[in-house]
């Protein structure tokens, strides 16, 4: 489904997803987004396990949105298991990577990925 810590080439948590269970995940040979998810592709081809480990800006796929940007930055940074620290401490806390079986929860909202940065670090506003 994902690899070794839990995430997915873009940095999505996979162990928080409302999906996990039906979804093979991205390193999957039965991956659903095999044919269009351009990161995916995109990692693959450079031969690295995620966009976390690429230099360049990338505003493709998952990465016009802030909370791709944010998750993707937080892992180069702090590492990706940090990230899944993070983000299990928060979803403990009540701040879900998404609510009620949609997709929404409380990382979206934010127009500003460092602000989301210091926001996953902290889990305060």
């Amino acid at each position: 489904m994902e690899d070794e810590c839990g995430l997915a080439r873009c940095g999505i948590p996979c162990f928080l997803c409302p999906d996990k269970e039906k979804c093979g995940g991205c390193y999957s040979p039965g991956c659903t987004g095999q044919v269009w998810c351009s990161n995916r592709k995109c990692s693959e081809n450079k031969e690295i396990s995620g966009c976390y480990e690429c230099d360049e800006v990338c505003r493709e796929g998952v990465f016009e949105r802030v909370k791709h940007k944010a998750f993707r930055e937080f892992a180069k940074r702090y590492g990706k298991e940090k990230l899944v620290e993070c983000l299990k401490r928060n979803d403990e806390c009540g701040i879900h990577f998404a609510c009620h079986g949609g997709y929404l929860g409380g990382y979206d909202g934010f127009d500003d990925v460092e602000k989301l940065v210091e926001f996953i670090l902290t889990g305060k506003r």
